[in-house]
């Protein structure tokens, strides 16, 4: 009964801000939406990004790659299969016959996403630092690749254009608070605490008689699946995907919001991701009447080498402040006092 309580509690709150989510976007124009959408894609990457890079301490690059991955998937399952006969000509017949509903291609995308990072991340994740974060920014082009040159199974250069516009605000939304719970609960977990030490200490952690190998390919096989969920939703809320919709620039974006958090840091990893995403594209319209395009990465670049130089752990390090704490003082001091 107490292991209820807290799914029940969350899961009331998840609706009650899905509620006011709803009446908020109502009377919104479809630009502004898309800037939502594209706000809690970010969280969705940013903080499974948090799980490879903050928990074990995996300085990994590759989502870009599982986004493409899941991306491709997912468009490719819910596609009609008149398209998909006369745009992919080497899809299996299996594939091309059946047409998914969005909730369930989303989620084999990014099983596919997980697999894949499964795959590689045994002989990658033998790698530290540096040299890890080469390999999995390798995986970048590698996929890229094959999605160019595979032209039968993903239209080459070309890409998939035309996708029906299935991504809603409630489809980001509930991905968004689902990623974030995930990561909450294995943050608090045993799991979670296994994976803190093995950022903290690797060889101390594997005196201790902890698998380091599997739990660092399963943070990167779970932090994979997101990125490949989170990759099928953008690509229905742009309906487009071509090989280079996901390059190597977005993966630094992501590690700037991870590090600008705090690595570990769950609440400063969905803070930074709102932040960097909505001041992006406010800034967007400003420099192309100035003409100063590229002002906005400047900017961004210059924030965090001043984090990095005053605050080289991040906003919050790796902790998750309470920011609401604010209005428990509030209720205490309204309360009256009673002398004695």
């Amino acid at each position: 009964m107490s292991a209820v309580l807290p799914l029940v509690r969350v899961a009331v709150i998840a609706v009650l801000g899905w509620l006011l989510l709803l009446a908020a976007t109502s009377g919104l124009d479809p630009y502004t939406v898309s800037i939502i959408g594209f706000v809690g894609t970010n969280i969705i990457l940013a903080v499974s990004l948090n799980i490879t890079n903050g928990f074990v301490g995996l300085f990994s690059l590759g989502h870009p790659a599982f986004m493409t991955l899941g991306g491709y998937l997912t468009a490719i399952l819910v596609m009609a299969p008149a398209r998909k006969a006369v745009m992919l000509k080497s899809l299996p017949d299996v594939l091309v016959a059946q047409q998914w509903p969005f909730f369930p291609a989303l989620l084999v995308g990014g099983l596919f996403a997980a697999a894949a990072a499964t795959l590689v991340g045994f002989p990658v994740l033998r790698l530290r630092g540096h040299y890890l974060a080469v390999a999995t920014l390798g995986l970048i082009f590698i996929v890229q690749s094959f999605a160019v040159n595979m032209s039968g199974l993903t239209r080459g250069a070309l890409g998939l254009s035309g996708l029906p516009a299935l991504t809603s605000v409630s489809w980001v939304y509930l991905f968004a608070v689902v990623t974030v719970y995930v990561s909450w609960r294995l943050k608090h977990s045993s799991l979670g605490r296994t994976m803190l030490a093995i950022r903290e200490n690797e060889l101390a952690a594997a005196c201790l008689g902890i698998r380091v190998a599997r739990t660092r390919v399963m943070s990167f096989a779970l932090g994979a699946f997101f990125a490949g969920v989170a990759g099928g939703l953008w690509v229905h809320l742009v309906t487009l995907i071509s090989p280079h919709s996901f390059t190597f620039l977005l993966a630094f974006q992501l590690v700037v919001m991870v590090v600008l958090g705090g690595t570990g840091s769950i609440t400063g990893a969905v803070l930074v991701a709102v932040v960097l995403t909505v001041a992006t594209e406010a800034l967007r319209p400003a420099e192309e009447a100035a003409g100063l395009f590229g002002a906005s990465q400047m900017t961004i670049a210059v924030v965090v080498v001043l984090v990095l130089i005053f605050r080289p752990a991040g906003l919050f390090g790796s902790a998750e402040p309470n920011l609401f704490a604010w209005l428990h003082r509030g209720a205490r001091a309204s309360l009256p006092t009673s002398n004695p």
